[in-house]
């Protein structure tokens, strides 16, 4: 413990909301969505279980080590988060938890370089994806509490949908410079650079640049926005061990429970609808390509204008945010994304898809930034870690309920497009337990 005196946690909300602390907070979401767009979803691990993986022995295919190995992290993510931003709060280590669990995201997407194009160094790219989704994702937890920090309660609507804009634009140009420079054209070296394909070379050169595209874009955030300091609002949580931590925990829900149970009742309902906007995008281009007839070469495109819209969506929303509350916003979204969901089950063909799908991902942003602010309004202050860290932990729990119900409906009717209400019956469930609880007053810190 050092011996820095403790302060009124309320003295912490907006104590670095000048427009450089914003722009320093917003560039980490930019520079995080490498790890997201490039390692995750588009380019590493498609690399992984299609080269590397692609003569794996044995009898378990190399997609379903990669289910196992990210789910595998992801209960990790599910036990530790709450817990691991309860004590970065209480031991005033915010911001240096966020650079220690940045860094080592970064080094596991570096060391990804040295996965070659060889089934023996499958097992090697499945531990650093692990690794680094389990980082990435507990990064998640002292980024989000700093939202606090970086607004205050008449701006965090828009502080947040500005951060929430940053990582989609920030994913899209990290794509758009991967494929263009690495990946595009035919032949033995490919992209504008013309780097050789040979053992992977160009992919591993790519997790490299990601690598390097995170570092740089997370600096300004540890160099510009302070610590927090040590506050009084979770007696006993700096002190208590592993375990006495889940007993603070405990005792800190229970008390949440008795003097606003809405706070739990938001977290079940988020963790839902945060659940079907993940299945929207996660769905999304295996619907555009084998319901609607979008050409194989089209569905970067598409993807790139449905990011450009959720982030356009996520600004504009923000404003709302602040002048009606998070609620409404979120109810707004929800609302609008389900009767563009029952559009698409009646219509066909790319240009429908293209009109009702870009309609609907225009509301995932809002829902998602707006999602946050209503957090950030209703937690505690100086208690933002424990309450994003089961922010987490609640998502995690019910993850499997929009792949779940995609693929129960496309067993059921035998067709992919029923898949689509899967993820409308997610969306719907989570609006209908977002709708009794009450909203935060416009004026709570």
């Amino acid at each position: 413990m050092t011996g820095r005196p403790e302060v009124d946690a309320q003295s912490t909300v907006g104590q670095a909301a000048g427009r450089g602390h914003v722009l320093a907070w917003g560039l980490w979401d930019w520079g995080s969505s490498a790890f997201n767009a490039v390692i995750l979803t588009f380019v590493f691990s498609v690399y992984l279980t299609d080269k590397v993986g692609d003569d794996l022995p044995g009898g378990v295919s190399s997609s379903a080590w990669l289910g196992w190995a990210l789910g595998l992290a992801g209960f990790v993510v599910a036990l530790t988060a709450p817990i691991s931003g309860q004590r970065f709060d209480a031991s005033a280590k915010r911001k240096g938890s966020l650079g220690v669990l940045t860094a080592l995201t970064i080094l596991s997407m570096a060391l990804m370089f040295f996965v070659h194009d060889d089934y023996r160094y499958f097992w090697l790219g499945l531990v650093l994806l692990g690794f680094g989704s389990a980082f990435f994702e507990l990064a998640g937890v002292p980024y989000n509490a700093m939202l606090r920090q970086v607004s205050t309660p008449d701006d965090v609507g828009r502080i947040s949908g500005f951060g929430w804009a940053m990582g989609y634009f920030g994913g899209i140009f990290i794509l758009l410079i991967s494929y263009f420079g690495f990946i595009s054209g035919h032949g033995d070296n490919r992209g504008l650079l013309g780097v050789p394909i040979d053992d992977g070379t160009n992919i591993r050169l790519v997790a490299m640049l990601a690598a390097v595209w995170f570092a740089v874009f997370a600096l300004p955030v540890l160099l510009a926005v302070p610590e927090l300091p040590r506050t009084n609002a979770d007696p006993g949580a700096a002190k208590a061990g592993f375990f006495g931590s889940y007993r603070v925990l405990v005792r800190d829900l229970r008390e949440l429970w008795a003097v606003d149970r809405r706070t739990v009742s938001f977290l079940i309902a988020s963790a839902i609808f945060r659940d079907g906007l993940a299945g929207v995008f996660t769905f999304g281009a295996i619907l555009a390509v084998r319901v609607y007839g979008i050409a194989d070469s089209d569905v970067l495109l598409f993807g790139i204008a449905a990011n450009v819209v959720a982030a356009l969506g996520a600004i504009t929303a923000g404003r709302f945010d602040d002048r009606v509350g998070p609620k409404i916003v979120i109810v707004t979204s929800l609302i609008a994304m389900v009767i563009c969901g029952i559009a698409l089950l009646l219509v066909s063909g790319p240009v429908m898809f293209w009109i009702f799908g870009l309609l609907l991902t225009i509301f995932v942003g809002p829902a998602q930034s707006a999602s946050r602010s209503f957090l950030t309004r209703l937690a505690p202050p100086g208690r933002e870690g424990q309450m994003f860290g089961l922010y987490t932990t609640t998502g995690r729990a019910v993850s499997f309920l929009a792949p779940a119900l995609f693929g129960f409906f496309v067993w059921a009717f035998d067709t992919d497009r029923a898949g689509i209400v899967g993820i409308l019956v997610v969306l719907a469930l989570g609006l209908a337990a977002l709708l009794p609880v009450r909203g935060p007053e416009r004026t709570a810190a």
